[in-house]
Order: C-alpha cells, then sequence, then structure tokens
C-alpha cells in the first residue's frame, strides 16, 4: 500500500485498518493526547478543484500529526501551465514526504502516483473519491456498532460517489444497492471491477434504476448533488432527470426506522434532499464530514509514517 488511488486496490483488511486507525486518532484528539506520528514530514496538497471540505481537513490533519502542509493550487505549480506529470513528479518527490492530490482527471492521478517515489493520496477525482467513503464507512460503524451486514443505499447520479460506495462497501462488507437514472449510470469498468469485489466478500450489490428498491429496508441512505463541479452546463437538464431521485420523507421511510442519512456536502436543499431529511433527527452530515478529518489522518499516517 503506497498510496491510495482506489479502494478497489485494497484488501479488506487494508480498508478495515484504516478505519480502525481512524476511530483511535479520533479518540486520542477527544482525549487530548497528541499523535504526533508525522513530526519532520511535508505533504504537497496539490488543488485543480478547489474544496472546503477537503483542504481544511487535510491541513489541519497534517498539522495534528506533526506534520507540515503545503497547499499548492493549479496557479502556484507549473502543472498547470504545460509541465508533465513525470517532471513534477520527479520535482516534488525530491522535497516532500508525500502529495494529495485533488483534481479534475482520474489517469494524472495514477500517473502521478506511477512516476513518484513517494505516497500519492486521491483526494478526489471525477471517477473516484476514496477518502470520503472512508469517512462514511466510519461514520457508519459510530452510528450503528457494526458494518458488517448494513445495507448501504445510494441515489442520485453514477458518479465518483457512487463508484467509492461500492468499492468501499465491499470491502467492508455492508450490502450496497445504486439507483440511478438511466441516462447517469456508473462507469462500466468500476460496476465490473465491483461486482468481482462483492464476489470475493460474499455481499449483495444492486444496480438498479427504481430509488425504492435502493432505500428497501437500508441502514445508511446517502446522495449527492446532481450537477457536479464542471457540469454547470447540463444543471437544468440534471435537475429535471433527477427530480424523482431527490430523497424526500416518503423514500426514507422506506428504509428501516433507525436508518441514517449521509451527503458528502456541499448540498443543495430542495434537489437532491429535502429540509426535512437533511435537517431532520436521522441525518449524520456533520459527524460524516468531521471524520473526513480522522480518516484522512488514518491514511496519512498509514502511508507517510
Amino acid at each position: 500500500m503506497k498510496d491510495l488511488i482506489s479502494l478497489h486496490d485494497l484488501t479488506s483488511e487494508e480498508v478495515l485498518d484504516l478505519l480502525k486507525l481512524g476511530l483511535k486518532l479520533k479518540k486520542e484528539l477527544k482525549e487530548g493526547i497528541p499523535h504526533p506520528i508525522l513530526k519532520g514530514k511535508t505533504l504537497g496538497m496539490i488543488f485543480t478543484k478547489s474544496s472546503t471540505r477537503t483542504r481544511v481537513s487535510f491541513e489541519v490533519g497534517m498539522t495534528q500529526l506533526g506534520g507540515y502542509p503545503l497547499f499548492l493550487s493549479s496557479n502556484d505549480i507549473q502543472l498547470g501551465r504545460g509541465e508533465t506529470i513525470h517532471d513534477t513528479a520527479k520535482v516534488l518527490e525530491r522535497y516532500l514526504d508525500g502529495i494529495m492530490i485533488r483534481t479534475f482527471a482520474h489517469s494524472d492521478v495514477t500517473e502521478l502516483a506511477e512516476e513518484a517515489s513517494i505516497p500519492v493520496i486521491n483526494a478526489l477525482t471525477d471517477l473516484l473519491h476514496p477518502c470520503q467513503v472512508l469517512a462514511d464507512l466510519m461514520t457508519a460503524y459510530e452510528h450503528k456498532g457494526r458494518l458488517e451486514g448494513l445495507k448501504f443505499a445510494y441515489i442520485g447520479d453514477g458518479n465518483n460517489m457512487a463508484h467509492s460506495i461500492m468499492y468501499g462497501c465491499a470491502k467492508a462488507g455492508l450490502d450496497c444497492a445504486i439507483a440511478t437514472p438511466e441516462q447517469y449510470q456508473c462507469n462500466a469498468e468500476v460496476v465490473e471491477n465491483a461486482k468481482a469485489d462483492f464476489k470475493a466478500s460474499g455481499k449483495n450489490l444492486i444496480i438498479t434504476r427504481d430509488p425504492v428498491e435502493a432505500v428497501k429496508d437500508a441502514d445508511i441512505v446517502y446522495t449527492d448533488t446532481w450537477v457536479s463541479m464542471g457540469q454547470e452546463a447540463e444543471k437544468a437538464e440534471r435537475q429535471k432527470i433527477f427530480t424523482p431521485y431527490t430523497v424526500d420523507g416518503k423514500l426514507f421511510s422506506n428504509a428501516k426506522e433507525d436508518a441514517v442519512f449521509m451527503h458528502c456536502l456541499p448540498a443543495y436543499r430542495g434537489f437532491e434532499v429535502t429540509e426535512e431529511v437533511i435537517d431532520g433527527p436521522r441525518s449524520v452530515i456533520f459527524d460524516e464530514a468531521e471524520n473526513r478529518l480522522h480518516a484522512q489522518k488514518a491514511v496519512m499516517a498509514t502511508l507517510m509514517a
């Protein structure tokens, strides 16, 4: 485990170890126990996609681990001006102990990981968002006391969140249901990889167009924005197509009585989810957001210590 690019690349044991470490680091932080595991180390943070939670959680997390976070926007480095990924990787590995990158093209992250001798962490691409799902699984464990055998339902766009949720559920022992419109299905290669992961884990994967089927008896109900960064031109068309996939009280009532609601944020109330659900008593979105800090600290500590 040199890098974190995709949860599909990890074993179940590696995923569960990251979750255990995240929970341990969270407990230590709450108890005031310092853990300068990365004292003297530097993490370069490359952003070509802006973010609230990703930047703050990685910067704070690296600082709490005793290291130094270095923010690198696309305006600050030559990668955005034509320098090759190979050259960028070879230079940065001479200065840094690890690289975190949040960008559009997944191929940029895989190439960076191949070229760099230091760890590379995928903080989001258009294909995958593994760090978010580690935080989601941590949150599910905290609220349910287990992961094995839970049902995780995702409703909405077949995007990077849907992809990483499938991978994460298979590795952590959850059943998973994904409901998307016909026009916005998940990536076919990711689905085939996920099916293989679920076959190996002995858990169930449901791919459907019907949000009620997906949510039925779910322990976790999850959605994401219908219009991700870079898709603004499609906003009107997407809102029209996704309206039947709004997570409202009626749809949420098909889940178990003690089901929790999750959203990776930012959320657009009244579109992918109604206020009665996202601001209701079973919403755990801010616990989930907090756990980005702890899950990512576990990743950094594991890869860079």
